[in-house]
């Protein structure tokens, strides 16, 4: 990915003339792009890593695997927020890792755990490089150093039991990457998040992501039947069955801890046979509303989608969804659903029909099949148009919770209003969008989008509206995230969340396998009142 936007570089598309006369007439934005800050300009905080710290490091993971220079440290230096790709942008000293290890298995984590806890040297596990929360700051704190433990060296298919539809993945396994191994055996993972292209296994687990197709096939959190976590008090293997009454799951005391008691190295996860087939609808519903009831229908009668989706007015009036022409047609009037259906021929039209005559019967007009296949198209395509669009003095940032069926339009407005009100504080209007982006029974996730005008310090400006937002969600009952995970960022929040006691539960797991608290400082639980 490149060190300061996100993705392929060669992938990175210039705005088109549609979003540029958006951003003018709705924001007030001229669209210039801004000089780009070259690399060789960037200034890092000098390693504090040792000479004999580094030689011993060098000796557990072999000195190619153990790289100090700039540009190692610069591409490690962070996520892809867009505090991350603001951060990026200025000419002051930044925050690094002191160096980048890359083990080549479980061994060498441990023996890099072991040193480190007894050196004083922070640990950040670092998969794709995706996260969008601060997950993947270097914080040294009080440590002597911070080094990060990249993992793609994890990338390995361990084991396909075609059988039971298992298979065990290394941790550095790449999205695509799984895709390809498992479908040369006729197997799919089928997770699909808009980060898919570059993050990786372990970082699935240890974000509890969800993907595009969690109608279909479930968060990963849902996927995970086996996980390996090295830490530095030894080795959790978690995880004997599909199902066990052996005490509480700690598989799920793994999934989620965001590198913070330790590394995942393997997870084994469910898989599925390829799809024979794929079929494909969009539809039209006159207002967000009417659209949400329909999707609560579907998802309550359990008609087995693969991808359920409905973005707001807004996110329609711009065409947001099927990001290849934003800003250059309205796909359709009202809100924008996009069902697909995988699976056999006729398992896929079995649910196909049932969900569409449910959608039919909620107020839905089909749209037929282009515009589901041209999100499909474009689905991993929306954080290369943020790159622009930050360029351009334009504020681009995206944030997500979830919350019952009862509360979804409640939530929505509150974090509306949260977000136009802060930034309309610092001197700018806002385009707020939101879709639907998974479902469940019982209530369903809202991704909002925001497009504002820079104003003075931008960082500054979007800590303020992300604040106002996250108050709101607390106030109204919702998840601070559904699937971005905790990081740095939602971390003031967690008592919120989980309680007083609950943060002391999440602190005494981290006494016993990280005594020396060297696993990723500053993520996921709160520092003490």
């Amino acid at each position: 990915m490149a060190w300061n936007a996100w993705g392929d570089p060669a992938a990175a598309k210039p705005l088109s003339d549609g979003i540029r006369s958006l951003l003018h007439q709705a924001l007030g934005v001229d669209a210039t792009p801004a000089e780009e800050l070259t690399e060789d300009r960037v200034r890092l905080r000098p390693s504090a890593l040792s000479a004999t710290d580094a030689a011993a490091l060098r000796d557990l993971v072999g000195a190619e695997h153990c790289i100090t220079d700039d540009h190692a440290r610069l591409l490690r230096a962070g996520g892809k927020s867009t505090l991350d790709l603001l951060r990026r942008r200025h000419t002051g000293v930044q925050d690094a890792p002191d160096a980048v290890l890359l083990p080549g298995g479980d061994d060498d984590v441990a023996a890099v755990l072991d040193y480190c806890a007894r050196r004083s040297i922070a640990v950040v596990p670092f998969g794709g490089g995706t996260s969008v929360v601060g997950g993947l700051d270097p914080v040294r704190g009080d440590f002597r150093a911070v080094v990060s433990l990249d993992l793609r060296r994890l990338s390995v298919l361990h084991d396909l039991d075609e059988v039971s539809g298992e298979a065990e993945l290394g941790a550095g396994v790449t999205g695509p990457e799984a895709e390809r191994l498992l479908s040369a055996r006729g197997f799919s993972l089928g997770h699909f998040p808009q980060s898919f292209e570059f993050a990786t296994i372990g970082g699935f687990a240890a974000t509890r992501s969800s993907g595009q197709d969690s109608a279909g096939y479930g968060r990963f959190d849902d996927m995970v039947r086996g996980v390996r976590l090295v830490t530095p008090a030894g080795v959790l293997d978690v995880g004997r069955a599909p199902a066990s009454a052996a005490g509480p799951d700690l598989r799920q005391l793994v999934v989620g801890s965001e590198g913070v008691f330790g590394v995942i190295t393997r997870v084994r996860v469910r898989v599925h046979r390829c799809a024979e087939v794929t079929r494909y609808e969009a539809w039209s519903f006159p207002d967000f509303a009417t659209g949400a009831d329909a999707l609560r229908a579907v998802a309550q009668t359990g008609t087995g989608p693969t991808v359920l989706r409905l973005s707001d007015e807004a996110e329609t009036g711009v065409n947001l969804a099927t990001t290849e022409s934003i800003g250059e047609r309205t796909v359709t009037g009202g809100c924008l659903a996009i069902t697909l259906f995988e699976g056999t021929a006729e398992h896929a039209d079995s649910r196909h029909a049932e969900t569409r005559a449910l959608l039919a019967a909620h107020g839905g007009t089909s749209l037929g099949e282009a515009p589901a296949r041209a999100w499909e198209h474009g689905r991993f395509g929306a954080p290369y148009l943020r790159d622009g669009l930050l360029s351009a003095g334009a504020l681009c940032e995206t944030l997500e919770t979830a919350t019952t069926w009862a509360n979804v339009g409640a939530l929505k407005a509150a974090v509306t209003e949260a977000l136009t009100g802060a930034l309309a504080d610092s001197g700018t209007s806002a385009l707020v969008m939101c879709h639907i982006s998974h479902v469940y029974p019982t209530g369903a996730s809202l991704y909002f989008t925001v497009v504002a005008a820079q104003r003075g310090d931008a960082a500054a400006q979007w800590r303020s509206a992300k604040r106002a937002a996250s108050d709101a969600m607390v106030r109204c009952g919702a998840t601070i995230t559904h699937h971005h995970a905790v990081g740095a960022d939602h971390r003031p929040w967690m008592r919120d969340e989980i309680g007083d006691l609950g943060v002391e539960v999440l602190r005494a797991v981290k006494g016993v396998l990280d005594p020396a608290g060297i696993m990723n400082p500053g993520k996921l639980i709160p520092p003490r009142a």
